[in-house]
């Protein structure tokens, strides 16, 4: 499961997962900072933001060619692009620095952040764990002409699956990346798997797009989706060789974060 699905509302569990490190660290800070005549949630808050700062910085500078054709990207969290080592690099000193200058708060403010890191970290090995158990679902699909596809057939390479409607914008947004990506990155299959839209729309929107060039599956009725555990659009899925989940991307790609997770299944033995 990627997403928890709250009426026609879907919210990545990576996302979660962070929110709720954030809201434990402040609840023991608050708890034990009460019996010391303090609360060290501002100091908290503040480490959580510095710590997406250094880990946004790190992510940009690694792959500051790709953010230069579009520097306003960089401002658009979205994409998902962080290196956590460096925010939490950044955050620990300035930690060390507060509970020194206020040694009211010293307990709470390092236990709260420890039970923070803890709990991320912990939050996110299980996500991990979780993919890791995933492989390509058993499924047959059609393709624009109507022919069956199975999914099993594109084991043997690094492969990139993204499920998009032509109705989302975010979809079409990131088609244009996905279609550089397609064509630079010949270890790396690439296929477009459309949720609930006609062949007549489907291929109709690939034409005015321009798209050809990048296959297209149609999924009329979101078994793909249902069965990865995402009703979010649009939903990226990276496997390595022998069909195994090694990431997903909940929302828009860019050129960079693509290019991140590119990265990470060409190196996957």
């Amino acid at each position: 499961m990627l997403t928890l699905n709250l009426g026609p509302l879907a919210l990545g569990l990576a996302h979660l997962c962070l929110l709720a490190s954030l809201l434990l660290a402040s609840l023991v800070g608050a708890w034990l900072g009460r019996k010391r005549g303090g609360n060290p949630e501002a100091q908290l808050f503040l480490l959580f933001l510095l710590a997406l700062l250094g880990a946004r910085l790190a992510f940009v500078l690694e792959y500051a060619s790709l953010y230069a054709a579009q520097p306003w990207k960089i401002i658009d969290l979205r994409d998902g692009g962080f290196t956590a080592w460096a925010g939490i690099g950044l955050a620990l000193p300035v930690a060390g620095l507060l509970a020194w200058r206020t040694p009211r708060l010293r307990v709470a403010l390092l236990a709260g952040l420890g039970v923070g890191l803890l709990s991320w970290a912990a939050g996110h090995w299980l996500l991990d764990r979780q993919a890791a158990a995933q492989s390509l679902p058993a499924l047959t699909l059609q393709d624009l002409r109507g022919k069956p596809q199975r999914l099993a057939d594109y084991r043997g390479q690094p492969l990139v699956v993204n499920l998009w409607a032509s109705w989302c914008p975010p979809c079409r947004r990131e088609m244009p990346v996905l279609q550089q990506a397609h064509i630079t990155a010949s270890q790396v299959r690439f296929v477009l798997v459309n949720q609930g839209e006609s062949p007549e729309v489907v291929r109709r929107f690939i034409e005015e797009a321009g798209l050809q060039s990048l296959p297209v599956l149609l999924d009329p009725a979101g078994q793909l989706g249902g069965q990865v555990g995402s009703r979010m659009l649009p939903t990226t899925l990276f496997y390595d060789r022998h069909g195994q989940l090694r990431a997903s991307h909940l929302g828009e790609l860019s050129a960079a974060s693509l290019s991140h997770w590119l990265e990470q299944i060409e190196a996957s033995p």
